[in-house]
């Protein structure tokens, strides 16, 4: 689910304490369960992200074999160590203790008190129940928040924001906690965190090397146009001769991320779609909807505040996306209805 965009404007959320309505048909409570056989896949967009993901982590395991010389040659280190470290560190995204702390010191989510497990309980087992999936295989978390929003993450987090949890309908709740369920199913969750994970060393250099380059470049602009011109060229070769020598690589990573947000919004399609076949289109919708009005309205009050006029997202942001405009998700939604 997306976030709705931070902001001093933001409408605040009703002070009543009105619970919300048990309006969930539980067609499972009390009945005999049937699981799938496979609990977890890798859909076409989870796969699509898995090849994107190639190119960065390509150049990120030619980081660490460079770095490797480096410790082979003065400490005596084997070159493939490093490299063997980082791919096998990769089994942290199903490591449950890892997956704890991510949860608890970056998502800053917490584990449900008693009465907000007593409200999610029953309505997890009964969407996990209908998608043949073994709901006790995940880990349900709270987010203390005012946002309407909710969580997939690791390989076993799902999380949703004490908003949420307080104010949607438990049919609405249900719809909300299927779309995470879709994402978890689908693979796109190991997926992302797998992909980001081993692009990081290469992220890293590349961010090394444009801090040198602008460095370098202000440096050399101390002394005259000359020596700037000089810098550039030599930049320019050496651009062109990495470019060269490893086929083109470096300028694919250019447009990866444009193709990783495509991939990213058909993911959130498809996570949509899932929680659509179990019968819970209508409520998407509906919780789609006031996302769409909740985010719409504090665009305006902030625009209003800033003195300018609510203006069209631009090109480039639209394409970084990695969720479709909720109109689209609407629209995608309107043959389950």
């Amino acid at each position: 689910m997306a976030r709705p965009p931070h902001s001093p404007q933001q409408p605040e959320p009703p002070n009543d304490d009105t619970p919300a309505p048990d309006d969930l048909d539980y067609r499972h409570r009390g009945g005999r369960l049937h699981f799938t056989a496979h609990q977890r896949g890798l859909d076409a967009t989870a796969f699509g992200r898995l090849v994107l993901h190639l190119p960065g982590t390509l150049m990120s395991l030619l980081v660490l074999l460079l770095i490797s010389g480096g410790l082979d040659a003065w400490l005596g280190i084997p070159f493939w160590v490093l490299p063997l470290v980082w791919l096998l560190s990769g089994a942290m995204v199903f490591h449950r203790p890892t997956e704890d702390f991510f949860a608890r010191y970056l998502l800053r989510l917490q584990r449900p008190m008693p009465e907000e497990y007593a409200r999610l309980a029953p309505v997890w087992h009964e969407v996990t129940a209908r998608a043949g999936v073994d709901g006790r295989a995940y880990e349900l978390w709270v987010e203390d928040s005012d946002d309407l929003n909710a969580y997939a993450a690791g390989g076993h987090i799902v999380g949703v924001t004490r908003y949420a949890l307080d104010r949607l309908s438990s049919s609405q709740l249900a719809a909300v906690l299927a779309h995470e369920l879709g994402h978890h199913t689908g693979g796109h969750v190991w997926v992302s965190l797998l992909g980001y994970w081993y692009a990081l060393p290469g992220r890293a250099a590349w961010y090394a090397i444009r801090l040198i380059v602008a460095y370098a470049l202000a440096f050399a602009g101390y002394f005259s146009w000359m020596a700037t011109a000089a810098l550039v060229l030599v930049i320019c070769i050496i651009s062109y001769t990495t470019i060269t020598r490893l086929y083109g690589l470096p300028l694919l990573l250019i447009v990866t991320p444009y193709l990783i947000a495509a991939v990213d919004r058909r993911a959130e399609l498809r996570a949509d779609q899932h929680a659509a076949a179990l019968g819970f289109a209508p409520m998407l919708a509906q919780v789609l909807q006031t996302m769409y009005a909740t985010e719409t309205e504090a665009k305006r009050q902030t625009m209003a505040a800033s003195g300018h006029r609510l203006a069209a997202p631009r090109l480039l942001d639209q394409l970084l996306s990695t969720h479709p405009d909720y109109p689209t998700r609407i629209h995608r939604l309107r043959r389950y209805l």
